[in-house]
């Protein structure tokens, strides 16, 4: 029995003086004394489009509806010539006048031909005008633009007497809610 008495005391012993030292704590109004606004500088790149017109002059192409400079009819004597020459070589008698006139023929048929198509592959453009083309050009340049961000505010408020600052994120108003603490000292 003896030995319950003691451990129920020592369990006093150990209990109350933690109540004796509890703190209290509650909550109650400070008035608002004064409200500054806080801000930060923040900077942004914003990108501009810079477009102008431009000036082009370029050439136009304007073809010819005839080869310059190349004739058929020299060509095709210089074949028919040819064409006779090796003609006469063949044949005898009236065969040998009959073979120069079929040598020409051919000579000057061939090369005819030839002179035309190799005069239609000589086309080229001739550029006699010029024309003045606008163009439009662009540019991206990037310009720092600085402003300010409201960050909070730095409220100085009373209570007791006595003034305290605190930072908070929005206005407080005319009073800001404390916690007060009470322990013994």
């Amino acid at each position: 029995m003896m030995r319950k008495t003691l451990l129920g005391l020592a369990a006093v012993a150990i209990v109350l003086p933690s109540v004796a030292m509890a703190r209290h704590s509650e909550y109650q109004y400070a008035k608002v004394v004064a409200v500054e606004p806080i801000y930060r500088t923040v900077s942004v790149e914003v990108p501009q489009r810079e477009c102008w017109t431009e000036t082009v002059y370029e050439q136009t192409p304007r073809y010819r509806s005839e080869p310059r400079g190349h004739n058929t009819v020299l060509p095709t004597l210089a074949g028919g010539l040819i064409g006779g020459v090796i003609g006469h070589q063949f044949g005898g008698g009236n065969g040998k006048k009959a073979m120069t006139v079929v040598g020409s023929l051919i000579g000057a048929s061939v090369a005819n031909d030839h002179s035309r198509r190799h005069a239609q592959s000589y086309y080229r453009p001739r550029y006699s005008s010029v024309r003045a083309v606008p163009v439009e050009r662009c540019e991206v340049s990037y310009e720092t633009q600085h402003h300010s961000e409201l960050e909070g505010y730095l409220v100085t408020y009373r209570y007791a007497g006595r003034e305290y600052q605190t930072q908070m994120p929005d206005h407080p108003g005319d009073r800001i809610r404390v916690q007060v603490d009470i322990s013994p000292a």
